[in-house]
């Protein structure tokens, strides 16, 4: 009897540790269903699956924090694994002072998306802080609140988009890469999860991915249409989205849903500049981060934009692809068409205003302007994409004469192919610059800059030996001027990251892209043809 009574105590450790004790307890029901299945309800009792093992030891439950200081605000989001229902939805933030761990703050873990916000005013920027963040008694994630680089001449920031799941892996080489070069800020552009109801799980597995790059260092993430679950997005201000596709404008899903994706990647961003809500309830999350004297703005691309579908004429298969190349583009530039919304335009008006002695970017999601010519195939040439910001052209205009008049430049994601380009607006190379960066995994839906004449535009670049750079117009009658783009045919199918370097003495950006597969800590690796290309800023 005693024997049995020690083997069945010892299978219960057993399953405990490895975390498949059966609680009693009634689990907090969803409000949505149907999606984040794996994270929610009684989520002990899933199948596994293919994305993250979300059974982990109980020691193991809390996954990573991500941080950023604006304003000498520190606030830290803490991700856990999900929780069983006996089991304390307390953490607490812990620094390291005088030599000892010291409890600061705790705070309630939310059941849906398992996250939680640790905010902290006054804090000290001036040196290094060890922070932990701990779950029970055993359960721990440790890294460092590094000190401000304003005493640096040159700020560098690392920026990915993209992470399919057509890969599942580990991301080792950026880690190491990254790291290697050390950045003094990450930006994640959006798309970290493409595991459209199954938001928890994929942000779980993209932490698991990348948290040593982000570990001891701020970073920025912001999602994108993938992250709340819709190829595309075109945001309306908030509406409910009803058609396939969603070219209606609006969202597809329960819009707690949409507000757990925002805050599990958005909430440790500086404070909204206005929190006003949108439609349904949906926040906002449009702010900036003043950091080593760089000034980010941070916008939300797709929330106000319009959708196309019964707004403008249709010319595809699709309301938001154009296959006809001999439309007017003015034909769809009508009046009322929204792309960043008037909000995001006031806070762009204000923000450039301020602070003209520091330099400064605009991070958003995806590019203004029609940068690829060829979707997911080479048999699939689009005209016009209205997926990307080069339309509704109006809006276009307007943000990017924003964006010059701050003298900022802009980063983003979400296409796929990499490019470099300098924005026109009533001439060629009047508008600022931009940087795509490209495709963490690049293995879905590739794109292509490939022109329909393969002739180069006037006034190409000469510092490169790709064929196709120069002034261009693009789909919409947008003139862009070309100076670098990846292929999937490159290196790492055109799979990689970006690397700005800000240097505040030189007064010069540099942007550099490396693919997926190199190894830069052997003093051997090669950028991507056409890069680092460095420009001047006033």
């Amino acid at each position: 009897m005693c024997k049995l009574l020690n083997c069945c105590l010892l299978l219960f450790a057993m399953q405990w540790q490895t975390g498949f004790a059966q609680p009693q307890s009634t689990p907090l029901p969803s409000p949505f269903k149907n999606i984040d299945t794996l994270a929610t309800n009684d989520w002990w009792n899933r199948p596994p699956n293919e994305i993250i093992n979300l059974n982990v030891n109980r020691d193991s439950v809390v996954a990573f924090g991500l941080y950023t200081v604006h304003a000498n605000v520190l606030k830290l989001t803490a991700q856990l694994y999900p929780l069983y229902p006996d089991e304390t939805r307390k953490i607490s933030l812990a620094l390291y002072q005088d030599e000892k761990w010291k409890v600061v703050q705790i705070q309630y873990v939310n059941e849906f998306g398992w996250s939680a916000l640790f905010r902290i005013e006054n804090w000290d920027y001036s040196k290094d802080t060890k922070y932990r963040i701990t779950h029970g008694k055993r359960a721990y994630f440790e890294g460092t609140i590094r000190k401000n680089p304003d005493y640096k001449n040159e700020i560098v920031m690392a920026a990915l988009s993209c992470n399919s799941n057509k890969d599942r892996g580990l991301r080792k080489n950026y880690v190491r890469n990254i790291n290697y070069q050390d950045p003094d800020l990450m930006f994640f552009a959006g798309d970290q999860s493409y595991d459209h109801t199954e938001h928890t799980a994929a942000w779980l597995k993209f932490g698991l991915q990348f948290r040593e790059t982000f570990r001891n260092r701020p970073c920025i993430t912001i999602p994108d249409d993938h992250d709340i679950g819709q190829g595309n997005l075109w945001g309306e201000n908030g509406k409910l989205s009803t058609s396939k596709g969603s070219s209606d404008g609006g969202y597809t899903y329960h819009p707690e849903y949409v507000k757990m994706v925002e805050r599990c990647q958005t909430a440790h961003l500086p404070d909204p500049y206005d929190p006003t809500p949108i439609e349904q309830g949906i926040g906002v999350y449009y702010t900036n981060l003043t950091l080593g004297g760089i000034d980010f703005a941070i916008l939300e691309d797709r929330k106000f934009k319009s959708g196309p579908e019964g707004k403008i004429p249709q010319q595809g298969p699709r309301p938001d692809h154009i296959r006809n190349p001999q439309y007017d583009p003015s034909s769809i530039d009508l009046e009322g068409l929204t792309l960043l919304g008037e909000r995001q335009l006031i806070f762009l008006k204000d923000w450039g205003s301020k602070n003209s002695g520091v330099m400064k970017v605009v991070l958003s999601q995806t590019g203004f302007c029609g940068g690829a010519h060829i979707h997911g195939s080479l048999d699939n040439r689009l005209h016009a994409d209205l997926d990307s910001n080069g339309w509704p052209q109006s809006g276009r205009d307007e943000a990017l004469r924003l964006i010059k008049n701050a003298n900022a430049v802009h980063i983003a994601g979400d296409q796929h192919l990499a490019t470099v380009i300098q924005h026109g607006i009533n001439n060629f190379r009047d508008g600022p610059w931009a940087f795509i960066v490209p495709a963490i995994v690049n293995d879905y839906y590739s794109r292509w800059w490939w022109p329909e004449d393969e002739q180069a535009g006037a006034n190409s670049n000469n510092n490169t030996a790709l064929p196709w750079t120069g002034d261009y117009l693009d789909g919409f009658g947008n003139r862009i001027s070309m100076m670098a783009y990846v292929n999937p045919e490159s290196p790492s199918n055109g799979g990689g990251y970006g690397l700005i370097r800000f240097n505040k003495i030189e007064k010069n950006i540099t942007f550099e892209c490396w693919p997926r597969n190199s190894d830069v800590t052997t003093g051997k690796a090669t950028q991507f043809e056409g890069w680092p290309i460095t420009i001047t800023v006033d």
